[in-house]
């Protein structure tokens, strides 16, 4: 079965700090994380591509990973960032699209999750920037916390000319038990036809160290059968999963966690929706 990683990161620390690592808990992300170090893990996973997503909002970062993707390489695709609510959005993914690895460029994300305002995608600033993305021929990755899916909804209903893919499942509150309104809000997210969801960031939520798949399966079963495996995608959000799991535990388990999808179901979420989704 092929398999592509629609969600990983890489970062090196001499060109830039991540100043979102911070703390004990995620001092083993105090490293610089290259794309070398990810190859061997990925190549025997089976992986034969990968989309690389943004991790902190500078205007340098997206081209360092254009330049990155650009050639034949295992990255097939960026997830990059941009201001979205900079007047000029729509000349600065042009320029975007005419540097090296431009024809990469296949998303854009904002950390929605550290946005203080819940309704912060629904400002006319960030909607006029939603509709640069959909006309240039983007999609819009969401970042988002459970409270914040409300507005993540009404952003999707306003925007429907542009596919939004949520990370991480929207991050429901594996760790602390029980899906709580997470559910309904995903449910209401999958019922508009321009949403797509990443199966991806679960074993982070969890508990660290005494996760099983038991505690992922009901947030998995949500999702799928919400979306539908034709609108979701495998990713192993590397290397913030090593907090919780290796990259090999974090395949097997989303194995496990389709197992009882039929073949070609298996084969869209692990390949099919994100080759067709982020156009690889």
């Amino acid at each position: 079965m092929r398999v592509v990683d629609s969600h990983h990161h890489l970062w090196d620390l001499a060109v830039r700090d991540q100043d979102w690592i911070t703390g004990e808990a995620l001092a083993p992300l105090r490293r610089d994380f290259a794309l070398a170090d990810l190859e061997p893990d990925a190549r025997a996973a089976g992986v034969e591509a990968t989309v690389v997503v943004q991790t902190i909002t500078v205007p340098e970062e997206t081209p360092e990973l254009l330049r990155l993707a650009n050639g034949d390489g295992l990255v097939a695709g960026v997830v990059g960032w941009t201001d979205l609510t900079h007047p000029g959005v729509r000349d600065t993914l042009a320029a975007l699209r005419e540097l090296p690895g431009g024809d990469r460029l296949v998303g854009i994300r904002h950390q929605v999750q550290g946005e203080p305002d819940p309704r912060w995608l629904l400002r006319q600033d960030v909607l006029r920037g939603l509709a640069a993305v959909a006309a240039a021929e983007l999609v819009y990755d969401l970042l988002v916390l459970p409270h914040q899916l409300p507005a993540a909804c009404t952003a999707a209903e306003l925007r429907p000319e542009l596919t939004f893919v949520l990370d991480h499942l929207g991050k429901p509150p594996i760790a602390s038990g029980g899906p709580g309104p997470w559910a309904d809000d995903v449910r209401r997210l999958a019922a508009l036809p321009n949403t797509v969801c990443k199966l991806s960031g679960m074993i982070t939520e969890a508990a660290w160290g005494t996760w099983t798949t038991a505690d992922l399966a009901p947030y998995a079963d949500t999702v799928l059968d919400a979306f539908g495996p034709d609108r979701v995608m495998f990713g192993s959000d590397w290397p913030v999963c090593r907090l919780a799991g290796s990259y090999a535990q974090v395949v097997d388990t989303a194995l496990a966690l389709t197992g009882s999808l039929s073949p070609a179901e298996r084969e869209a979420v692990f390949s099919g929706t994100a080759t067709r989704v982020y156009g690889l």
